[in-house]
């Protein structure tokens, strides 16, 4: 017998060689009808895997992404058994992943694929579900694998399999007549694949390497029911009306030119956006002991080697020559804030030391990854570094921790955490991982916060806790990250006089709130629909006289307006009143005002604002700027 011990502790035992699904099956009914895929100790595996020792163990449904995966997975080589029965020989399989939204599969195929080719496969894929088909694994020792892959005349397969050590056993998918290279997991039949879309094709390099050649990438979604797809689709629809770029574009906050792509332009309704951000940030740091620096664009390569980035990041950055020397420009802010640290002996009495920086990085992105200013290669961290006595830790990861609840809050940003370990390629010594790890889920537990972990996720330097934001569409964004460091402070030899007079090493955070500034503007566009709160709207009130005959009115209006710090324009266009109205509802301004004669005789405006279309009737100018002033200050969404 062996035991099992699931996530609330319970214990139960079972015979030895019992499968996942029928440990499922002892729970409910229910839950071996749902489950999709299971978590083994630290392994993700399919629910036909079998137990052979004692272990924990954690089901996935399709509510989890884990689970997802599995599903979308299996759903990617429906694809490509679909692929291959219309097009047999003229197609040749590379890789075909889940991913966060669906699944793609990269072909080597001669002839483009258009939407009519796209309606084809997914018809294809639907009978290959009504087929029903048996999914069934089986492993061959590495030679065996590569002959295999080479009398099916797959050489992508080979490629990736001859890249593997010469002792790994490779696993094998098969359903029906398509057998495909795979680690998994996969569901046990096609069946529960009920509901599939193919969304685009486009062009992608085998491995990422421009160098290599160009593949056909196919994106798909797919749901075990018809309504959940439906739904999806409607985000999608939706998503497309609040695609930043265009909303950018149309109310002339951003650009993006080919002479610097990847590199955005801010225009100037897009800095009032941006400063109003940098000056809340700025303001919020102050309140709480935040010091701010400002370091350079460009330093010293070496200062790389000695913080760890050029081991773990050198591929990612971009490098100049100053005086015969190398020089880098900086992908990430903290080595700077290391050699600020370092330039005095500070004590004990100091710590902690919380210095802030809003940093310019520049990070070498493919041109395939690029995507407005969600993705771009060039763009500037809300960073933070707080330096501290190891007994410290825990009361300021608890105040990043609020910090970020403060500012998501704000937004009205819904929010879940995820705890992130060591990952295989890291630096430092199991000790100070496992001290910081715990830190940090201690932190957590004191908050009483929920969180998941995310194995081997960390930086290279240590654990961390990333925020993922939720926007109005539900799809989340990691934006805010702590991170706990013991090992750059041991890099650049940092030291504090202790109460012993003695030297000490510090212990560091990393973090961000925003994350990117650039980004964190995509998402506010995306999640506001371009209708942004009155305190970020780049104009907050659009001035409409009635006739020519108001508008000497309307212009002391304006000035009365931004005397107050309220942006402001007139639209003095010889244009129909109904007309000037809609424009302006198109352009989100927040609030309309309205003079005409009756106005002016009565020393009054005529207010209508953007939040539900409201017509808030005449008021007079005092009236309507101290509303304003007050829902500014409040910051209200």
């Amino acid at each position: 017998m062996i035991k099992v011990t699931f996530p609330d502790g319970n214990i139960k035992e079972f015979e030895n060689g019992v499968s996942v699904l029928d440990i499922a099956e002892s729970i409910s009914p229910a839950l071996k009808r749902d489950v999709l895929c299971a978590k083994i100790n630290d392994e993700i595996v399919d629910i036909r895997t079998t137990l052979d020792k004692d272990a924990n163990i954690v089901f996935y449904k399709f509510d989890d992404l884990d689970g997802k995966k599995a599903f979308w997975h299996t759903t990617s080589h429906i694809l490509a058994q679909a692929v291959k029965r219309l097009y047999g020989d003229k197609v040749k399989l590379a890789i075909g992943p889940s991913i966060d939204n669906g699944f793609y599969y990269d072909f080597d195929i001669e002839i483009p694929l258009t939407e009519n080719d796209l309606e084809k496969i997914e018809a294809e894929m639907k009978k290959i579900v009504k087929e029903n088909l048996s999914i069934e694994k089986f492993v061959l020792p590495r030679k065996e694998a590569i002959d295999f892959e080479k009398e099916a005349n797959e050489d992508y397969k080979v490629e990736l399999i001859e890249d593997l050590p010469k002792d790994s056993i490779i696993s094998f998918y098969k359903q029906g007549e398509f057998t495909d290279l795979c680690a998994g997991p996969h569901l046990l039949n096609t069946k529960p694949v009920k509901a599939i879309k193919l969304l685009s094709t486009t062009g992608a390099y085998w491995r990422g390497d421009s160098n290599k050649k160009m593949l056909q990438r196919v994106y798909g979604i797919s749901f075990p029911k018809a309504k959940m797809l439906e739904e999806h689709l409607a985000m999608l629809e939706e998503a497309k009306k609040r695609d930043h770029r265009k909303i950018g574009k149309d109310m002339d906050l951003f650009m993006i030119c080919e002479e610097g792509p990847g590199f955005p332009f801010f225009l100037p309704k897009g800095m009032v956006i941006r400063n109003e951000l940098e000056n809340f940030w700025r303001e919020e740091h102050r309140k709480r002991g935040y010091q701010e620096i400002k370091t350079p664009l460009i330093l010293n390569e070496q200062l790389w080697h000695t913080s760890g980035h050029w081991d773990h990041y050198k591929d990612n950055m971009y490098f100049t020559k100053i005086d015969e020397n190398d020089y880098a420009i900086k992908p990430m802010n903290c080595p700077g804030s290391m050699l600020v640290y370092k330039r005095k002996m500070w004590s004990y009495r100091d710590l902690p030391l919380r210095i802030g920086e809003m940093g310019q990085v520049h990070r070498h992105e493919l041109s395939g990854a690029l995507h407005g200013l969600m993705r771009v290669r060039t763009f500037t961290q809300d960073d933070a570094h707080i330096f501290m006595l190891p007994e410290q830790i825990k009361e300021e990861v608890i105040g990043v921790i609020d910090f970020i609840d403060y500012v998501y809050n704000m937004f009205g940003f819904k929010y879940h955490v995820e705890l992130s370990t060591r990952p295989d390629d890291s630096m430092g010594s199991d000790e100070d991982w496992n001290m910081a790890t715990e830190a940090l889920r201690e932190a957590m537990e004191q908050k009483g916060m929920d969180y998941v972990v995310n194995e081997g996720d960390g930086a290279f330097y240590g654990p961390k806790l990333d925020f993922h934001l939720e926007d109005c569409l539900g799809r989340t964004w990691q934006c805010g990250t702590i991170q706990l460091d013991f090992q750059m402070p041991q890099r650049f030899d940092l030291t504090y006089i202790g109460h012993d007079g003695e030297k000490h090493r510090p212990v560091m955070i990393h973090r961000v709130i925003f994350g990117s500034i650039e980004r964190f503007i995509g998402i506010l566009t995306e999640h506001f629909a371009g209708a942004f709160p009155l305190w970020l709207a780049p104009v907050q009130a659009k001035l409409i006289p009635i006739t020519d005959r108001n508008l000497e009115y309307v212009k002391g209006i304006k000035d009365k307006l931004e005397q107050k710090g309220i942006r402001c324009e007139i639209d003095d266009r010889s244009e129909k009143m109904g007309y000037k109205i809609r424009e302006a509802q198109l352009e989100k301004v927040p609030y309309m005002i309205i003079a005409g004669d009756r106005d002016m005789e009565n020393d009054v405006i005529s207010v209508r604002a953007r939040k539900d279309g409201k017509d808030l009737g005449a008021m007079s100018v005092d009236e309507f700027i101290d509303k304003a002033v007050k829902e500014i200050e409040e910051k209200s969404v």
